[in-house]
């Protein structure tokens, strides 16, 4: 048997790891699209959060602007840095609603209150049914929802500074 046919199976392996490899490090799409982008938000209606802060329900988000819906939780360590960025997209014009997830008021108006409330309004989800509802898997997630109340785009994980010209960019798209 010659040499090169005793070494052609481990070639062949070297050829399939090789390709593997190059796959592996440069995916066709590294982004998650979300099944509901597209579509209409889910029907909910959520009480209030906190005392003197408005409910959020499917209604409110078809209003004719666009807007982010943030899913958040005070006990979020992401979120801390997030509601900052969430501030200056409100000072830009930005609405931005929130859906408390599995949170207490008191702990809510406290990480508020620390900083920063760049909310709308925040409606409550104690069981995590709008969430997931949403395909939201965590918190922070957000959403940019145009004036008909249809998911235009889904953020996983927290808006940070470098973020801000995509966000804007997508709630300009939803016009």
């Amino acid at each position: 048997m010659s040499r090169g046919v005793r070494f052609a199976p481990l070639l062949l392996l070297a050829l399939i790891v090789a390709a593997l490899v190059w796959r592996l490090a440069r995916p066709v799409d590294t982004s998650v699209h979300s099944a509901l982008e597209g579509k209409p938000v889910p029907m909910f209606a959520l009480p209030s959060a906190l005392p003197g802060k408005a409910a959020l329900s499917t209604s409110d988000l078809a209003t004719g602007r666009p807007r982010i819906v943030n899913v958040f939780a005070s006990w979020c360590v992401p979120c801390v840095t997030e509601v900052k960025v969430l501030q200056q997209l409100k000072a830009e014009g930005v609405t931005v609603d929130g859906i408390a997830v599995r949170d207490r008021p008191e702990d809510l108006a406290e990480f508020l209150a620390r900083n920063g409330d760049p909310y709308e309004r925040i409606g409550s989800d104690v069981q995590s049914r709008v969430q997931i509802a949403l395909g939201s898997s965590g918190v922070p997630e957000s959403f940019i929802v145009d004036g008909a109340g249809i998911i235009r785009y889904q953020h996983i994980g927290p808006i940070e500074r470098g973020d801000v010209p995509l966000i804007l960019a997508r709630l300009e798209q939803s016009r």
